[in-house]
């Protein structure tokens, strides 16, 4: 069987998609890290308090690679005047907006809005290639701007994520300043999967990246590995027979 590529060699671009800073300023110190995302979700989880405050730290720590933050409201007006704060952070902000509100709403005037300013932003949980369609159609020709998929999420529901992040690249070439992401990533594979269906970035969260810096080791050296593993475990806890 062939080795994998190295990741270096590849040409989609590897985001870390995370809220924990210590994570995040380890990864920025990596080549192989392009690039990072976070949503609220992961800031809870992750113990952020102020949102304000702990996106500034992480703009003025890592001031050269894009990050993208996310609005937190309900109300396209609050949504606007909170993009335009996160925006505000720092020349490699990306303000993240999802695609519709949580009554199912489209965002695509508040899309066309901010990105007619010159708001650089992220639209995120993108499931369908009609909502790409909205959002590519929203979105500036002249801003940087993403769309991310969430192709891990849509294989979770048993669609085809090649065929759907084909499909959306198909739609965003449309709009050369607009990368198409692949986000809910579930494995490494998936980082050649993105390769393979045009995607310029995939967000990857750190227990999967651990695995996939382990890039380059045989399958035999990799089976060695989980042997010794099970031998020390089965060791360490004193089983008997």
């Amino acid at each position: 069987m062939q080795k994998p590529k190295p990741l270096s060699e590849l040409r989609v671009q590897i985001y870390a998609d995370g809220s924990k800073k210590e994570d995040m300023l380890a990864l920025a110190k990596n080549p192989l890290i392009r690039g990072f995302t976070t949503n609220p979700t992961l800031m809870r989880k992750a113990g952020v308090e102020g949102y304000a405050a702990f996106a500034k730290e992480m703009t003025a720590a890592i001031p050269d690679k894009p990050i993208s933050f996310e609005v937190f409201s309900d109300d396209f007006g609050e949504m606007e005047r909170q993009a335009r704060i996160i925006a505000g952070f720092g020349e490699n902000i990306y303000a993240k907006i999802p695609i519709t509100n949580t009554k199912g709403e489209s965002a695509f005037g508040l899309i066309r809005a901010l990105s007619g300013d010159g708001v650089k932003l992220n639209i995120t949980m993108i499931l369908s290639q009609e909502q790409v369609a909205i959002a590519v159609d929203a979105l500036s020709s002249t801003v940087p701007s993403i769309v991310s998929v969430f192709a891990g999420r849509a294989a979770d529901l048993g669609y085809d994520p090649m065929a759907l992040m084909r499909e959306s690249k198909a739609i965003t070439k449309e709009k050369p300043m607009t990368a198409l992401l692949w986000a809910s990533t579930r494995e490494v594979y998936n980082i050649y999967e993105a390769e393979e269906t045009g995607a310029e970035i995939i967000t990857v969260p750190p227990a999967i990246l651990e695995k996939a810096f382990l890039i380059g080791s045989t399958l035999e050296e990799a089976s060695l590995e989980g042997v010794r593993v099970f031998y020390e475990d089965g060791k360490a806890a004193g089983y008997s027979l």
